[in-house]
């Protein structure tokens, strides 16, 4: 596998050094500087990928060109939208990188409650704490007919949190919770919060699928004729949020998604945390059944909690089964390889590593310290060459690096 790293461009407080130093060749970044929904000029696109070149590491995947809300919605500018979009992309693939993650995901992408929860260890992690957010929609944000997506039992908790908590423990949720986390393309105030909420009234999730089958009907030919490979990331929780339909929670959403535009540019972001977020995924048999159209591999972990809440786990001791998951792609990889596929080699990056040692306190991008991600790397190479020494037949890529040192 590629190992990679995601980098936020030059104020990223982690530098592209120490990316090297973890031992990734390959980064992911975006020009997130550019994210009003414009297209993205080619020198900027250029810049980006000289400026990683320069550090002897290659721009492997952009993580994301944003998506904007119009286009969800099929109104007002959206037309412009996907012309700006298919622009960035002809960028994108001119400057060599030719593997785009995105995600469809309205209003909001990944939500957490919590960005530093402390472990037992007494390293911190993000955490999605149901039970806050629960207090925050129904009791702060007070969304419309909110009430209508709780039970009783998890509204009078809610309710019990909310009464408990300080002005300051107010202020830090809302905070964490719509001005916007690392690599967000929106940042909200309550107001505008309820504004973006208030503009899908009635888009159903089959709404919003049609939406996605929509903008990849029209950007898919053009993606095969530029050979990018298109990777949609899972939603994040993988479960409706404010009473938004989210349609790529399920091992049945990515079916809908994969056959309504059925070609091999359209494919997934494996994102472990993501869906196995959900007890209900069963993350191997998935790895196994979408294996020829996963694209681009977040490997991290999380750990359910019984009432919906989770955290981030250590890459290799969460909820779900991540040497099974590691296995099945290194056998989707030995399959490319033997096929003849130029994409044999699949990229894969650490997610949301712990924060850890003096990394606490310097700041930066929620779940994107050094330390955390340097510890997980190390951690997710480990598994993968000891998956490859008990099982030979897994050394494709071993195998396959020598060839290209050869040549």
């Amino acid at each position: 596998m590629k190992q990679t790293w995601r980098w936020f461009g030059p104020e990223d407080p982690v530098p592209l050094h120490y990316a090297a130093q973890a031992g990734a060749t390959g980064i992911v970044s975006a020009l997130h500087h550019l994210y009003r929904g414009e297209a993205w000029p080619e020198e900027e696109v250029l810049r980006r990928r000289d400026a990683i070149a320069a550090a002897g590491l290659e721009w492997s995947v952009v993580e994301s060109i944003p998506m904007h809300n119009s286009i969800k919605l099929r109104t007002g500018p959206c037309r412009g939208a996907i012309d700006a979009w298919i622009d960035s992309m002809a960028a994108v693939a001119r400057a060599g990188i030719k593997t785009i993650c995105y995600n469809f995901m309205p209003v909001v992408d990944w939500v957490r409650t919590d960005i530093a929860w402390r472990l037992p260890s007494t390293g911190y992690a993000v955490r999605f704490d149901a039970v806050d957010f629960a207090a925050y929609e129904l009791f702060i944000l007070k969304r419309r007919n909110a009430e209508r997506d709780y039970s009783a039992d998890r509204i009078e908790a809610a309710r019990r949190r909310f009464e408990a908590m300080a002005e300051a423990d107010i202020e830090r949720l809302e905070r964490t919770l719509i001005a916007g986390l690392s690599a967000s393309e929106s940042s909200y105030d309550r107001e505008s919060m309820r504004a973006a909420i208030a503009a899908y009234d009635g888009m159903t999730a089959e709404d919003l699928r049609a939406s996605l089958l929509a903008f990849l009907g029209e950007v898919g030919p053009v993606a095969e004729e530029l050979g990018i490979r298109l990777a949609i990331h899972p939603d994040d929780p993988p479960w409706p949020l404010y009473g938004l339909p989210r349609i790529v929670s399920t091992a049945d959403d990515l079916r809908k998604i994969l056959s309504g535009y059925d070609s091999p540019v359209n494919g997934i972001t494996f994102c472990a945390g993501s869906l196995g977020s959900r007890e209900d995924n069963d993350l191997v048999g998935m790895a196994r059944a979408f294996g020829s159209r996963i694209h681009f591999l977040h490997l991290r972990q999380v750990r359910r909690e019984a009432d919906g809440s989770f955290h981030e786990a250590e890459h290799l001791a969460g909820s779900s089964d991540m040497l099974g998951i590691l296995r099945v792609m290194l056998e989707e990889e030995r399959r490319r390889a033997d096929s003849g596929r130029a994409d044999w080699e699949i990229p894969m990056r650490p997610d949301h590593g712990h924060l850890l040692g003096d990394d606490a306190g310097k700041g930066g991008n929620a779940g994107y310290s050094f330390v955390g991600r340097l510890k997980g790397l190390a951690e997710l190479r480990g598994a993968i060459q000891g998956l490859q020494s008990a099982l030979p037949e897994l050394r494709t890529s071993e195998l396959k690096v020598e060839e290209r040192h050869i040549r």
